[in-house]
C-alpha cells in the first residue's frame, strides 16, 4: 500500500510537470541560431590572405596573393582544350616562364631542379570506353635535396586543362598556382628535404585523365614515386576536402592529421566517393590502377554550381582560398617529402583510417581497429547504461522491473513506428516529386529541403510518442521518465544499427556512436547526480550534452549540400530527390532524435509537432510554383550539350552508297528536368523536334556522342533539323587492308583522320564477334557488350590514327556486312567556324540555361 501511494504520488507531480507551449517556438529558435550563428561561419572560415609584404616579415610563409596574381594571368588565356593553341602552346609557354622565374630565385646550392615537356601517347580502359591519346602534354618540374640518399620521390598532380568554353580558373587553375607557389617557396628558403618532389602540371585531365596516364605509365620519374598528393576542383575555390585516402596506407592519413592546418576530410566522403555516389573520377584513379601508387585525394567544392561552365572564372574564387589550400598543400608536401614511410610505402601498408574533422576546429583520426574497439565499447556501455537506468528507476518509482521492461518495449515499437513513419513520409515526397516532374526545386534555394525533407522526418518520428503520451496520461509511467524511456529506446535503435555496420566494416559507423556516446554520457551524469528523477533538472545535462553532436551533425549536413546540391545539376539516371531525401532523414535520425521527444514536455505537444506537418504541405506547394524553380541565371544554371551537326548514314552495300543525310542541331539535356526548355525552343518558333531514329538500327541513336559521360543521357536528347554546319575536318575512314588468315577470321586495317576529338563506335553485326584488335585488349578479355567505344584526341600531332580490327564468324559464308562503325568528329574548340544560324538557336534558349556548344558530324558505314 505504501509503495503503491509513492507510485500515484510521484505521477500527480509528473503530470503537473509540463512546461507552457509558447517555450517551445523559443526551444526551436536556439538550435538554429546555433547552427546559423556558429555552425555555417564554422565552415566557410578561412585565414585572411598573405601579401607580398607579409612574406618580408615571415620568409618561408605561403603568399596568396602571389598565387592569385599568377591565376588572374593563367585565366586570361581562356578556354584551355586539348588540342588547341591556348592549351598547347600559350599555357605551356605560360607554365614554363613561370618556372624559370622560381628557379631564377631558387637556392641552387641546396636543391637541383630539372624541367621537362613530356609529349606522349597511349591508349588504355577507361569505364567502358578505350581512351586513345596521341601527343598530348605535360609540364613536369623535379626538385631534388642535394644531398639526396634515396630515389624515392613525392609526386603532386593537378591539371591546366579546361573543359570547352570554359577559362578553368577553379578546375583546376587554382591547384596549379598553388603548385608554383609551393615549389617557389620551398626552393627559395632553406627548407629540409629528404626526398625529391615532382611537380606534375598536366595537360590533359579533362579529356579524360589522359595525362596522367602518359606520365605514371611512360615518363622516366614516375618509376620512383612512391606516394602522391592529387590536387582537382568540383567548384571555385573553398575548403579542399580531402575525399580519398591510401588505399590501405594509413600512415598518408597519420601526415594530414599531424600536419594540416585547416583540416576538412571525412571517411564518410571517402566511402561515398568510393561507392559511386560521386559522378566524376580524378587522376588519383589512374595513379590508384596504373601506378599503384598510394595517396591522398583533395578538391575544392565550394560552388560546384560553376563548375564545368563558361562562369567558371577568376573573380568568382574568394580570395581567402588561395591561403587556406596554400597553407595546407605547402605543410603536407614539407611533412610527406621528410617522412621515413616514403622510402617504402609498402612496408606499411595495412588496414584504413577512420577520420573525420571537427567543424574545421580539429582533426580527429584513428586505425580502423581502434574504430572497432571504441564502436563495441560504446555499443557495450549503452546496453550497460540503460539496463542500468531501469534498475534504478524501478527502485526509485516502486513499479516492477518487468512493468518497466514492458513500457520500455512498447516506447521502443512507437519509436521504430515513428522513426518508419518519417521515412516513408520523407521517401514518399521523394517519389511523388520526380513523378510529376517537379524535382530539384532545393537545387537554387537549399532552403526548400527543410520543409520537404526534414519537416516530415521530425513530424513523424515526434507524432507518434505525443499521441501515445497523452493517451496514457492517467495510468503508467510519470511523464518525464517516460520521456527519458523513449530516448533510451532510441539509442538502443542506433546501437543496432552500429553493431550491423560493424559487421559489414563500414567504417563511417562512427558517425553513429558519436550520436550515442553523447547521449549515454548525459544519461550517466543524470543518474550520477540523480537529477533524473527530478522533473526538469535532468534537461540541463541532456541539452548541454546535445549541442556538440548537434553542431557536428549539422556541419555534416551542410558540407553534404554544399558539395551535393550542385552535383545534381550533373545527373540525369537517378533521382535526385531519394539522395536528397534519404540523407536528410539521416541526420535527423542523428542530429534530432534526442530533441524532438522533449516536445513531449511541452503542453500542447501534439499542436507543436502538427507545426512540422503543415510546414512540409506549404513546401511541397511551394515546389509546384516559381518560387521554387531550381534555376537561376549565372548562379545555379540548367545545363545543355548543343552540337551543329551534319550526319550522312552508308549502305553496306560495296560502294557504300548513301542512305539518308541531314544536319541540324544536336541537343543534350544533362540533369533530372530535360524538358524545361521545350516550351520555348519549340512554341511560337521554326524548331521542331526531329523523330528519333531506332537505336536499334543506328549506333547511339544517330546522335553525335562526345564522351562516355554522354551515354546516360542519350534517351533525353533530341535532334532539331537545321541548316548544314562548316563542314571543314569532316572525319574521313580510309580501309588500307583487308585480309584472312583462315575461312573464319577476316581483318581489317584502317585508318581514321579529322578533328582532334573523335569518337569511334564498332558494332559487330550478323553473328560476328570481334576477337582481336589494335586498342588494349581488356575489353574482349571483360567482353563489354558491344558497340565498342573508342575516343581518339590529340595534342600537337594530327596524324591519322591507323588500327587493325579482326572478327570471326562461325559460318566461313560471309554474307552481308561483317561490322558497324560510327564516327563522331567534334571541333570543340573552332568557335570561329560557328554559323550565324546555330548562334540563332542558342540565343533562344533561356538566361538560366547554361548551353556548351560547338561543331561535330557523325558518319556511320557498314564494312
Amino acid at each position: 500500500n505504501k509503495m503503491k501511494s509513492k507510485y500515484e504520488n510521484m505521477k500527480i507531480i509528473y503530470n503537473r510537470s509540463k512546461i507552457g507551449w509558447y517555450w517551445a517556438p523559443l526551444f526551436i529558435c536556439c538550435w538554429f541560431l546555433l547552427f546559423y550563428l556558429v555552425v555555417i561561419p564554422a565552415f566557410h572560415r578561412m585565414p585572411p590572405l598573405k601579401t607580398q609584404e607579409d612574406e618580408l616579415q615571415q620568409p618561408g610563409q605561403f603568399i596568396g596573393e602571389r598565387a592569385e596574381n599568377t591565376l588572374l594571368r593563367l585565366s586570361k588565356i581562356g578556354p584551355k582544350v586539348v588540342g588547341s593553341a591556348a592549351n598547347e602552346q600559350v599555357a605551356v609557354q605560360f607554365l614554363l616562364s613561370e618556372i624559370s622565374d622560381i628557379v631564377d630565385g631558387a637556392r641552387l646550392d641546396l636543391y637541383n631542379i630539372e624541367k621537362d615537356v613530356q609529349i606522349a601517347s597511349g591508349n588504355y580502359l577507361l569505364w567502358s570506353m578505350v581512351n586513345v591519346y596521341q601527343s598530348v602534354q605535360n609540364v613536369v618540374v623535379k626538385l631534388s635535396p642535394k644531398n639526396a640518399t634515396s630515389e624515392a620521390t613525392l609526386l603532386i598532380n593537378s591539371h591546366f586543362d579546361s573543359v570547352p568554353g570554359s577559362s578553368g580558373a577553379g578546375d583546376a587553375g587554382m591547384m596549379c598556382v598553388i603548385m608554383l607557389e609551393v615549389l617557389r617557396v620551398i626552393t627559395k628558403y632553406e627548407t629540409p628535404l629528404t626526398y625529391s618532389v615532382v611537380f606534375l602540371f598536366n595537360g590533359a585531365e579533362e579529356n579524360p585523365l589522359q595525362g596522367s596516364h602518359a606520365f605514371i605509365t611512360q615518363h622516366p620519374w614516375a618509376e620512383n614515386v612512391k606516394a602522391v598528393i592529387n590536387l582537382d576542383s568540383a567548384g571555385s575555390g573553398g575548403r579542399e576536402i580531402l575525399f580519398q585516402s591510401g588505399p590501405d596506407h594509413p600512415w598518408l592519413m597519420k601526415y594530414y592529421g599531424k600536419n594540416i592546418v585547416h583540416p576538412f576530410a571525412s571517411t564518410i566522403a571517402e566511402e561515398l566517393f568510393q561507392n559511386g555516389f560521386v559522378p566524376s573520377e580524378t587522376d588519383y584513379r589512374v595513379f590508384r590502377d596504373f601506378g599503384n601508387i598510394p595517396g591522398l585525394d583533395m578538391a575544392q567544392t565550394l560552388n560546384g554550381y560553376v563548375y564545368h561552365t563558361k562562369y567558371d572564372r577568376f573573380n568568382l574564387i574568394p580570395r581567402r582560398t588561395y591561403q587556406l589550400t596554400g597553407e595546407n598543400i605547402l605543410s603536407l608536401v614539407k611533412a610527406l617529402a621528410n617522412a621515413e614511410e616514403l622510402e617504402n610505402p609498402a612496408n606499411h601498408a595495412e588496414g584504413h583510417m577512420i577520420f573525420f574533422d571537427y567543424m574545421g576546429w580539429f582533426f580527429v583520426y584513428y586505425a580502423e581497429t581502434t574504430g572497432l574497439i571504441i564502436n563495441i565499447t560504446v555499443c557495450c556501455l549503452v546496453c550497460v547504461t540503460i539496463v542500468g537506468y531501469i534498475w534504478i528507476m524501478s527502485s526509485s518509482t516502486g513499479m516492477f522491473r518487468r512493468r518497466i521492461w514492458a513500457k520500455f518495449g512498447i516506447l521502443t515499437a512507437l519509436q521504430v513506428a515513428g522513426v518508419g513513419l518519417g521515412i516513408v513520409l520523407v521517401l514518399s515526397i521523394a517519389l511523388f516529386l520526380d513523378a510529376v516532374n517537379l524535382p530539384m526545386s532545393w537545387f537554387s534555394e537549399i532552403w526548400m529541403l527543410f520543409g520537404l525533407y526534414f519537416c516530415p522526418m521530425i513530424f513523424g518520428m515526434g507524432i507518434v510518442p505525443a499521441i501515445y503520451f497523452s493517451r496514457t496520461k492517467e495510468h503508467g509511467l510519470p511523464l518525464g521518465y517516460g520521456i527519458q524511456l523513449l530516448m533510451h529506446s532510441h539509442c538502443l535503435i542506433l546501437t543496432v544499427i552500429t553493431v550491423v555496420m560493424v559487421s559489414y566494416n563500414i567504417r563511417s559507423a562512427f558517425i553513429i556512436m558519436i550520436c550515442i556516446s553523447f547521449y549515454t554520457l548525459s544519461v550517466l551524469i543524470n543518474m550520477a547526480t540523480r537529477a533524473h528523477k527530478t522533473n526538469f533538472l535532468w534537461l540541463i545535462p541532456h541539452c548541454l550534452c546535445q549541442i556538440m553532436p548537434f553542431m557536428f551533425y549539422t556541419y555534416c549536413s551542410y558540407a553534404f549540400y554544399v558539395v551535393f546540391v550542385p552535383m545534381q545539376g550533373r545527373e540525369c539516371d537517378t533521382n535526385p530527390e531519394i539522395l536528397m531525401g534519404f540523407f536528410s532523414a539521416l541526420m535527423v535520425l542523428l542530429f534530432a532524435p534526442f530533441l524532438v521527444p522533449l516536445f513531449c514536455l511541452f503542453r500542447k505537444s501534439k499542436t507543436i509537432i502538427s507545426m512540422f506537418g503543415i510546414c512540409t504541405v506549404v513546401f511541397i506547394i511551394l515546389a509546384a510554383t516559381p518560387v521554387a524553380f531550381p534555376y537561376a541565371e549565372k548562379t545555379a544554371v540548367q545545363r545543355f550539350y548543343a552540337v551543329h551537326t551534319s550526319r550522312t548514314f552508308h549502305n553496306g552495300d560495296p560502294a557504300s552508297t548513301v542512305s539518308h543525310t541531314d544536319s541540324g542541331y544536336f541537343v543534350l539535356p544533362v540533369d533530372r528536368r530535360p524538358h524545361t526548355v521545350d516550351d520555348i525552343l519549340f512554341d511560337n518558333t521554326n524548331y521542331t523536334k526531329a523523330e528519333r531514329m531506332s537505336c536499334d538500327s543506328e549506333i547511339m541513336c544517330g546522335y553525335p556522342i562526345y564522351s562516355s559521360r554522354w551515354l546516360n543521357a542519350v534517351d533525353n536528347s533530341y535532334f532539331v533539323p537545321g541548316p548544314e554546319p562548316n563542314k571543314g575536318y569532316l572525319p574521313t575512314l580510309s580501309i588500307l587492308d583487308k585480309s584472312s588468315s583462315s575461312a573464319t577470321n577476316i581483318k581489317f586495317d584502317l585508318e581514321i583522320s579529322g578533328p582532334d576529338h573523335i569518337s569511334m563506335f564498332i558494332l559487330p553485326l550478323n553473328d560476328t564477334k570481334l576477337v582481336d584488335w589494335s586498342f588494349t585488349k581488356e575489353p574482349l578479355e571483360q567482353n563489354v557488350k558491344p558497340p565498342y567505344y573508342v575516343y581518339w584526341s590529340y595534342a600537337l600531332d594530327p596524324t591519322p590514327l591507323q588500327f587493325s580490327l579482326e572478327f570471326e564468324h562461325d559460318d566461313p559464308n560471309w554474307s552481308g556486312s561483317t561490322f558497324k562503325v560510327a564516327l563522331m568528329g567534334h571541333r570543340i574548340h573552332d568557335d570561329m567556324y560557328i554559323e550565324e544560324d546555330f548562334r540563332e538557336f542558342l540565343a533562344t534558349f533561356p538566361p538560366w540555361a547554361h548551353v556548351s556548344s560547338w561543331l561535330g558530324s557523325y558518319n556511320s558505314w557498314q564494312l
